[in-house]
């Protein structure tokens, strides 16, 4: 086994001078039995580079010769290693100062087999990093279980009022909370109590405050203070509640009113890694769960920016005053600036984010890069770095178990530093250590930049300001509006008034107040060059209405002026988008990337993003879950729309995207859905039995997601379908299929239709199913044959035309294909069926309002888009008994074109009621991305229109009005 450690020829004269000083020790004649060849070579290097190994093993004998007898040097240890063996040594511990001194000489025996193991290449970073976190957790849990029993003889139990015990909570903070302990560290520590209460069955009663204030005093003493066998750690409790001035434990109540009142962005920070290492874990599990919304906003938190800036500004004041140039942690490039490049991401995208809630700074590195959040060469760079950084720090500090970051200033410390990292010489170790921190101090400076992340100086903005700070109706406000591009002034400066006059009789923090007096001029500004100024502008103000007291996303808008610009431009064409993101306005951060804004993700993107997505969430967490789907369309459908709106996408281009999005939303709730259901109910009895994977259910889509024609605000016309048989599922709670079936339908109805904070995720109409309404939920796919052959009424052959089966088994969606080819196929009388046509589309008209005189409904007009959508319905069902090539397609658009193929109409036709149909049709969407019927004047496509009508009459026999 190679060893990391390169002497030079000086220092291999200092490790044999060394080695024969060991050797000189009474702890070398107790030991040497135990010391093998390989082990001597080992230890003479170590003793090289490292004081604190050879004064441990020269010094205490009885120790050296018990680890070298144990193997314990060459062997890793379990988590919970050094809980066990403190459980054994303590175990007839009968003092606090018995307890301080078996403490010490634990933490001395261990720190010397980890500086071994670390020096000598037998373990990694994440090992001693490790084994450095589970030695303290072991030694603070030991130390508060003997002093709890202790402090409960003398005082009595900390109860709470319905005489349930109380137990503190430590938890850990900084590198100890993430498991990252450093060799010489303070450990940073915050004490809590779950609630107030006083102490029974004791000599006294004190309250539970008293208790714990005691209680973590002499925790804090034992662990600490400094006696002739050293110290465990040092505590550092300044990251409590009012730090130093604070009480050193709080109960639960008051620590959450002071994080929710008073807490800062620096405490925010610090709780990023922190966790219950001691004491009542399930508790602490409870407080971190509380205050998890104070650490991470449920949003895209912009408005900490400020506050990180300050906090960066002060981090590079502090490394200029103090001339840290040679601090491995604190100095330009040190391993702060790494965990402050993690954690800004971490505070401003962790509540959204749930992934990035992780304590560990290389993980989250990697999850930037997953995110997208951060290229993946800055991820290899910084985590290269990082892994140096420490290993660097490690050696520093196993010279004398100090705790030091700075680079030795003499010669034999450089010496000897450079070859405990593996170099042959200080130049080629500082040469590497010196690149390494310039790309590190490159990334922490690219952070938070005041010119990239303030808003662009606007020129436009600045004489508008006066309109908002001191807004009064006289011409020199109208000729500024005017100049500023807004063809009616006065309309302008009424909403510009009315909102700041609304904003006044609010109450706003002072914070937020200002950070829209800030934005108002560059909205203002914004609005006048686009094509609506007036429109753009109210729906603008309309959204910072929405948001104003959500003045984080005012700040996005502030740190980010092209975002700004995107959403002013979204603001002038569609109404739509707009009261998207007043009701979601986490969407606005997409607003951020223009490059996937306007490029919606196609099939296999979609789905691999939500794999990704839901991978995140508990599985337990139902409403997670369906959150994380609401938001997963939303973000998408935005994509489309925002395409939809500037062109980038063609009209049948859109349905595609906006029906892909829905059919992988569903395809993840049937699945979730029926997970649950297999795994209380076990496998239903089906026919042909279920092949592995398979779950007997279907989903067949109707409407205008089955004709791929799915618009914004589209329902989902559904019908289930199951391949069960008579019997029970073979499960723990057996059901009949019936049953096994329905709630399996109801559940992903429910998780469709049921309205979460963030909304809903689709409305959903399954009144096409077998008997409609009074028809059961899911249908078995035989009872749907039978009910299509013997009882479907003619409009359900028409529903059927657009049917097409979405998810499910593949072979149970081939036997719906066969059922549909089957029933469309039928020979059909062609009067009768002119006249049931004719009948269904006059009634559907009468049952639609009419239009107000002088408009054209797009939809329901004369030689509008539903007679062209009965036409082709009814030629279908006339004619695809001879022809059923036809009935591949389920869209209207290929089914003219199919239609054509098969010669049933001529290519003239196919044509005009193509063109009809998609002038139609895009009209429509962009009526309803401005929030707007789908009505135009009635001088509008007049030919169209008198085409459509002419080809009714000449199939359906009648003018569509009858």
């Amino acid at each position: 086994m190679s060893n990391p450690i390169v002497l030079s020829r000086e220092l291999a004269r200092e490790a044999d001078k060394r080695w024969d000083e060991f050797r000189a020790s009474p702890a070398y004649a107790d030991a040497e039995g135990y010391i093998t060849s390989e082990l001597a070579e080992f230890l003479r290097r170590a003793f090289a580079v490292s004081d604190f190994m050879l004064k441990n093993c020269t010094r205490n004998p009885e120790m050296t010769a018990a680890l070298f007898e144990s193997g314990d040097l060459f062997r890793g240890y379990d988590g919970e290693a050094y809980a066990r063996s403190l459980a054994i040594l303590l175990e007839d511990v009968e003092d606090e100062a018995g307890l301080s001194r078996i403490l010490r000489l634990f933490r001395r025996r261990e720190m010397t087999r980890i500086a071994f193991r670390d020096l000598s290449g037998l373990a990694d970073l994440w090992e001693t990093m490790a084994d450095l976190s589970s030695l303290a957790e072991g030694c603070i849990a030991a130390a508060l279980s003997c002093l709890y029993d202790r402090h409960c003889v003398a005082l009595g139990t900390p109860m709470d009022g319905e005489g349930h015990a109380q137990k503190l909570v430590v938890f850990g903070m900084g590198k100890l909370g993430a498991r990252e302990l450093n060799f010489s560290s303070d450990i940073d520590l915050i004490f809590a109590y779950p609630e107030s209460g006083e102490t029974r069955g004791g000599p006294r009663i004190v309250t539970n405050e008293e208790f714990f204030i005691r209680l973590s005093r002499r925790l804090i003493h034992v662990l600490g203070a400094n006696t002739a066998d050293g110290m465990v750690f040092r505590v550092d409790m300044n990251l409590r509640p009012y730090g130093e001035s604070g009480p050193l434990a709080m109960g639960f109540d008051a620590m959450e009113t002071y994080y929710q009142e008073q807490g800062r962005e620096w405490e925010r920070y610090a709780w990023i890694k922190a966790r219950p290492l001691a004491g009542d874990f399930a508790a602490g599990d409870r407080l971190a769960a509380a205050l998890r919304p104070f650490i991470y906003r449920r949003y895209l938190d912009f408005g900490v920016f400020e506050s990180l800036r300050e906090m960066k500004q002060m981090i590079a004041l502090e490394v200029k005053r103090k001339g840290m140039a040679d601090n491995i942690k604190l100095g330009p490039g040190g391993i702060r600036e790494v965990e402050f490049f993690g954690q800004i991401f971490q505070l401003i995208r962790g509540g959204v984010v749930p992934a990035l809630q992780e304590r560990r700074i290389y993980t989250v590195l990697s999850l930037l890069v997953q995110e997208g959040c951060i290229a993946p060469e800055t991820c290899r760079t910084l985590q290269e770095a990082y892994i140096f950084l420490r290993r660097v720090e490690h050696r520093l500090q196993a010279v004398n178990d100090a705790q030091t970051h700075v680079l030795p200033k003499d010669e034999p410390g450089r010496a000897r530093l450079a070859a405990a990292m593996g170099f042959d010489g200080w130049a080629s170790f500082y040469d590497c250590l010196d690149a390494y921190r310039a790309a590190v101090h490159g990334h922490f400076n690219s952070l938070l930049k005041m010119e990239e992340s303030a808003p662009e100086k606007d020129a436009a903005a600045e004489p508008l300001a006066e309109i908002w700070d001191r807004p009064r109706d006289d011409a020199d406000i109208r000729s500024i509006l005017q100049s500023a591009g807004y063809d009616d002034p006065e309309a302008a400066f009424r909403c510009i008034k009315s909102f700041r006059d609304e904003l006044g009789d609010q109450v706003l923090s002072r914070e937020g107040r200002d950070r829209i007096t800030r934005l108002m001029p560059l909205v203002i500004a914004g609005a006048g060059r686009t094509d609506d100024s007036c429109i753009a502008l109210e729906r603008t103000i309309d959204l910072i209405r929405a948001i104003r007291r959500r003045t984080s996303y005012v700040a996005l808008l502030l740190e980010n002026p092209h975002a700004l610009d995107h959403l002013i431009r979204l603001a002038d064409t569609s109404a739509w988008i707009m009261r998207l993101l007043a009701r979601q306005p986490v969407l606005m951060d997409e607003l951020l990337d223009a490059r996937t804004l306007y490029l919606p993700p196609e099939r296999s993107e979609l789905e691999a993003s939500l794999a990704r997505n839901q991978a995140k969430s508990d599985p337990d967490d139902l409403e997670g879950h369906m959150d994380a789907l609401r938001l997963f369309r939303q973000i998408n459908t935005l994509k489309v729309a925002a395409a939809d709106i500037t062109n980038a996408i063609p009209l049948m281009r859109v349905s595609d995207h906006l029906s892909d999005i829905a059919e992988t939303v569903l395809r993840r709730v049937v699945e979730m859905s029926a997970v649950h259901l297999f795994e209380r109910h076990g496998t239903p009895p089906c026919d042909p039995p279920l092949l592995p994977g398979e779950r007997g259910f279907a989903v067949i889509a109707y409407g205008k997601l089955g004709g791929l024609e799915l618009g914004y605000d589209s329902d989902l016309d559904l019908v289930f379908l199951h391949s069960g048989v008579g019997g029970l599922s073979d499960g723990r709670q057996p059901v009949d299929t019936t049953t096994f079936y329905s709630r399996l339908g109801q559940r992903v109805l429910h998780m469709l239709s049921t309205h979460t904070a963030a909304g809903r995720l689709y409305e959903v109409d399954m009144r096409l199913r077998p008997s409609g309404a009074a028809g059961i939920l899911v249908s078995s796919v035989s009872g749907f044959r039978e009910y299509q052959l013997n009882e479907a009424w003619t409009w359900e052959k028409q529903a059927l035309v657009r049917a097409r089966p979405i998810v499910g088994d593949p072979r149970l969606m081939d036997r719906f294909q066969e059922i549909r080819r089957e029933i469309l196929a039928q020979p059909r009388n062609r009067e009768a069926l002119r006249a049931e046509i004719r009948d269904m589309r006059a009634r559907m008209r009468r049952d639609f309002p009419a239009p107000e005189p002088g408009q054209f409904d797009l939809k329901q007009g004369v030689g509008g888009m539903v007679d062209i959508e009965f036409l082709v319905q009814y030629l279908v069902l006339l004619e695809s008994h001879r022809r059923p090539e036809i009935l591949r397609w389920t869209d209207n658009v290929r089914l003219i074109r199919s239609l054509a193929d098969a010669r049933i109409i001529d290519e003239i036709t196919a044509y005009f009621l193509r063109k009809a149909y998609l002038t139609y049709r895009s009209m429509g969407h962009k009526l309803s991305l401005r929030e707007k019927p789908a009505r135009v004047s009635d001088d509008r496509f007049i030919e169209l229109r008198e085409r459509v009508t002419a080809v009714w009459r000449r199939y359906v026999g009648t003018d569509s009005t009858s």
